[in-house]
């Protein structure tokens, strides 16, 4: 992989954005941007030897801010389980939690929007920049004045929209799901959720703004907060107002996302400390670019498309089709959120390098992200595919959800769990073409592609295979879309938008030892899993083979990812004593 410095344009004109294009996290940068010394060269920073002080000091915010940032992804994820399993143990899977399940596909795609994309994509870069004219002493607070000049008229835009998806909410409903048996419960239920979509745009914000700041505890929790809101709605007014309840729930989840941000937000706004290190003493002001914001935002709501053509194709199914591919979904996705936080955590890091000039490093990084996050999403591949039916019976086979249930969920979830790798990979990749901090219109281009086939392949296997076939079609348009994206990476010039120029076959082929290790533990997990009668003990069974297995293979396969996931766990056990993390 050969990596070539971002051309930024001239201050001024359109298309300059600063500072990290990633909404999820910034980090320290690798070196501080010192003078020009003799020659033209960066002089050494002071008080350190050729920068191995701030690089040292980087590690070790990586180690913390993933160590954080994994462990409440797991805590949200697990709540995200039980939130599930209760609106399955409550509602099983018929008729009403098909109608919330339509009415939660708006929720859905403004969480994507507006919490994990779009919104950061436009505000970190505003954020850095007025913190680091903060940090040059510039008269008045930037970041307060950043804050006064985008807060109000953002939550204008939000409660505008939201009174907009309520009052269209029977035409919504009618074009995502034509054939819904109770379109007036699914009604009620998109007028409860298009609350959430106000709450989702102060949420966002609030978790931009505090990333910004390298503060991560508060925006790492607000998918606790929004499940805690969700499973407690449900099982409170569940009795009374049935699946609606679960509806309200997903708008009171919102507004906690906000709150439980607010107290760490205010001390970051009232706080006049510095918080950007290395900042260029001259650096201006630069500003967003709204052709960057317009690719981001339609790249994700491409990409959340896939949701509606799934829903819109199992309408027209029996019912309880819409309810089984979102339990699969739900369970299958867990090893994608945990593999994708790799490139959560790091992604500034490929940006700031980038901007540097620092090319090795930007480098180093990328490949080992892509295969460290291959390397996690096969493991849970290879356990979701041999523990299936396992997996679905001690999460949800009680109260209203039936050993049928489980039996076709699962058999979905198998099926839909073969698209991981591709999922993973578009959400790896796709990051590097936003790290020179310039649109790029190739990712949508390649993500229409990737729709097309999707909706193509299930309009016809919907048919003869039901939501197995609505599952395959979603894996094949998803690996479409990795593969043209892995292809663009190739075929990138110096002064392009994403900066990267990549060699497809070394990292192909790397990428193929863990592949074929996954598929040898998936066979030895499937056959682990079925030498027990109890779903616990063969649970137990499988994953532990797979996981055995997998890791066995991969270090006799010589996988890249092997040794830099136990660098990984060293360098965070030797950290958590040390310091204290913002």
């Amino acid at each position: 992989m050969t990596v070539v410095p971002s051309q930024n344009p001239a201050p001024g004109t359109d298309g300059d954005i600063g500072g990290n294009t990633d909404g999820s996290a910034a980090v320290p940068a690798a070196r501080a941007v010192t003078p020009a010394g003799p020659g033209g060269g960066r002089a050494p920073s002071p008080g350190s030897s050729s920068g191995s002080v701030s690089v040292s000091s980087s590690r070790k915010f990586l180690a913390r801010a993933a160590l954080v940032t994994a462990a409440l992804s797991i805590a949200g994820s697990l709540l995200g389980l039980v939130r599930d399993q209760s609106l399955a143990r409550l509602f099983g899977a018929g008729s009403d939690t098909d109608a919330f399940l339509v009415a939660w596909t708006v929720p859905e795609i403004a969480a994507t929007l507006l919490i994990e994309d779009g919104l950061a994509i436009a505000l970190i870069p505003a954020f850095s920049m007025a913190l680091a004219r903060r940090a040059r002493g510039e008269p008045g607070d930037p970041v307060r004045s950043l804050v006064a000049a985008t807060l109000p008229r953002l939550c204008l835009a939000f409660a505008a929209t939201a009174a907009l998806v309520a009052a269209a909410a029977p035409l919504l409903v009618r074009v995502l799901a034509p054939g819904l048996p109770d379109p007036g419960l699914a009604v009620d239920c998109t007028r409860l959720t298009a609350i959430s979509l106000l709450a989702f745009g102060l949420a966002g914000y609030c978790s931009a703004a505090l990333r910004a700041h390298r503060s991560f505890a508060a925006p790492g929790a607000i998918y606790v907060a929004y499940n805690t809101g969700i499973i407690a709605a449900m099982f409170l007014l569940g009795g009374a107002w049935g699946v609606r309840a679960a509806a309200a729930g997903v708008a009171v989840g919102g507004f906690l996302m906000v709150l439980v941000q607010l107290p760490s937000l205010w001390r970051q706004l009232a706080s006049r400390t510095p918080a950007v290190e290395g900042v260029a003493g001259d650096a201006p002001e630069r500003p967003v670019r709204f052709a960057l914001i317009a690719a981001v935002l339609l790249f994700a709501l491409c990409r959340q498309s896939q949701v509606l053509v799934e829903r819109f194709l199992a309408s027209s199914l029996p019912s309880g089709a819409i309810s089984h591919l979102n339990y699969a979904q739900k369970v299958a996705q867990i090893p994608m959120t945990l593999s994708l936080m790799v490139c959560t955590v790091t992604f500034p890091v490929v940006a700031r390098a980038l901007a540097d000039g620092d090319t090795a490093r930007a480098r180093e990084r990328v490949e080992r992200d892509l295969v460290l996050s291959a390397c996690v999403v096969l493991t849970g591949m290879g356990a979701v595919i041999a523990c299936a039916p396992q997996m679905i019976e001690l999460l949800f086979q009680r109260g209203a959800f039936t050993a049928d249930d489980t039996g076709a969920t699962s058999s979905v979830m198998r099926v839909y769990a073969l698209g991981l790798l591709g999922q993973t990979l578009v959400g790896a990749l796709v990051r590097s073409y936003f790290s020179a901090g310039r649109p790029s219109w190739y990712p949508l281009a390649v993500m229409f592609a990737g729709i097309t086939a999707t909706s193509v392949i299930g309009a016809v296997a919907v048919r003869p295979w039901g939501v197995a076939g609505i599952a395959a079609a979603n894996a094949f348009g998803i690996t479409v879309t990795a593969v043209l994206l892995l292809t663009g990476l190739r075929t990138s010039r110096r002064g392009g938008p994403q900066g990267f120029s990549l060699r497809v076959r070394p990292v192909l082929a790397e990428l193929g030892r863990p592949v074929l290790a996954a598929a040898v533990a998936t066979v030895a997990g499937a056959f682990a899993a079925g030498r027990f009668a109890s779903p616990a003990a063969g649970l137990a069974a499988g994953v532990l083979s797979v996981a055995g297995v997998f890791a066995a293979l991969s270090l006799a396969l010589g996988v890249q990812g092997s040794a830099s996931a136990v660098r990984s766990v060293r360098t965070v056990t030797r950290r958590l004593t040390h310091g204290r993390f913002h």
